[in-house]
């Protein structure tokens, strides 16, 4: 028997889109309190040594979250080929503005104490909430768009057309979900500036989260209810092979008003995702409140976890539907490289992921503890 015949094509299929959820929940959950942060800096801080320890509880490990973002987008590119043809060719200009936003972070970290001006620093500060906030608000519009269909096709020849514009992403549900990705990280920077921070900017941290956790909850709801009743879901109306080729032109679907929410009443199990979003945006702003500080940021995370995984279950098995040629939609069954191709990249991900996991505790053990004014106006500190 092949090697990579001992995991069977459907199962490789159904693993590298858990792996891939996997991955952009990591990127969340880590990299996601680093732009909340980002987010919340001109708001939080008020003076200079403020907005220092700000920064500096994400200053030691913002390139280690960040690696999760480079990793999903090596997973589509070396799993999901058509995925990541069509969205990073679609969304070029979306991609662009969120690369520029990224680059500033790093750029202002390094830049804003180079000179003892308050212009100076002031607007490296606005520059670094742009690189927490942009991030912040496309993703959530990427998402709005993916959920109502992105305007691609495939020709004949799977030669790929897009006819959508950076403007139309800019949709009213497309932006209501970018606020409810605002939302979910400032709660999530909330919760990290609350453990990590003292005095007044974890008062101030404190509050805002408190208020970005009931917009979580209220915005969530209202995505739902959305989704439900005003937004076409999606649906394949022929026979496809979980094992079949990677040819999305090979199905028909059609698009139906609350088709996303089928999968509910199909595999009852998927109710907990929504449930799990609700009930730790909830548990959040009940620790912030009670000033109970590790488990805030678990709650955070927990709601983190639900809402991105209620995205991914609503509309299994499509990982990319198309509004402008519902056959041109791709699915979990039709997407994919190879089956040697899936099963050579899980080998390498179980040997590597693991070391990653266990590099990234060992680094935040090392660095665990406040970050007070105290330490980032030491001279002899190598703080930001």
């Amino acid at each position: 028997m092949i090697l990579y015949e001992l995991i069977d094509y459907q199962t490789l299929r159904l693993i590298w889109w858990v792996l891939l959820g996997v991955l952009l929940i990591a990127f969340a959950a880590t990299d996601g309190f680093d732009l909340g942060v980002g987010t919340l800096l001109p708001f939080v801080a008020k003076t200079d040594a403020e907005r220092r320890v700000a920064i500096n509880t994400i200053g030691a490990t913002w390139e280690g979250n960040q690696v999760w973002l480079i990793l999903a987008g090596g997973a589509i590119f070396a799993a999901w080929p058509p995925l990541y043809a069509v969205s990073f060719s679609g969304f070029y200009l979306a991609m662009f503005a969120i690369l520029f936003a990224l680059i500033l972070r790093p750029v202002g970290f390094k830049y804003r104490s180079k000179r003892d001006s308050a212009n100076w620093r002031n607007g490296w500060d606005w520059a670094l909430f742009v690189g927490g906030f942009v991030p912040s608000l496309i993703f959530g519009v990427a998402v709005g768009n993916v959920l109502q269909g992105v305007p691609f096709r495939f020709a004949d020849d799977m030669r790929i057309f897009y006819e959508g514009s950076f403007f139309a992403l800019l949709n009213p549900y497309a932006l209501l979900c970018g606020l409810l990705s605002v939302a979910m990280l400032i709660m999530h920077g909330s919760a990290w500036l609350v453990l990590k921070a003292t005095g007044p900017v974890a008062d101030r941290a404190r509050r805002f989260g408190s208020i970005a956790a009931l917009v979580v909850i209220v915005l969530f709801a209202l995505g739902g209810l959305w989704l439900w009743a005003g937004v076409s879901g999606y649906r394949i109306t022929s026979d496809i092979s979980p094992v079949g080729p990677s040819n999305p032109l090979l199905k028909t679907v059609s698009q139906e008003g609350g088709a996303w929410l089928a999968n509910y009443g199909t595999y009852p199990w998927m109710i907990v995702a929504p449930i799990l979003g609700f009930l730790g945006a909830a548990a959040a702003f009940i620790a912030m409140q009670a000033r109970r500080e590790v488990v805030t940021l678990l709650f955070s995370k927990l709601s983190i976890l639900g809402i991105i995984s209620t995205v991914g279950l609503s509309m299994f098995p499509f990982i990319l539907p198309s509004s402008l040629d519902p056959k041109s939609s791709l699915t979990v069954w039709d997407a994919s490289s190879s089956h040697q191709t899936l099963f050579i990249m899980l080998v390498v991900t179980v040997i590597f992921l693991p070391i990653i996991i266990a590099y990234t505790a060992w680094v935040y053990k090392v660095l665990w503890g406040k970050v007070d004014e105290k330490s980032v106006t030491d001279k002899n500190s190598h703080a930001y």
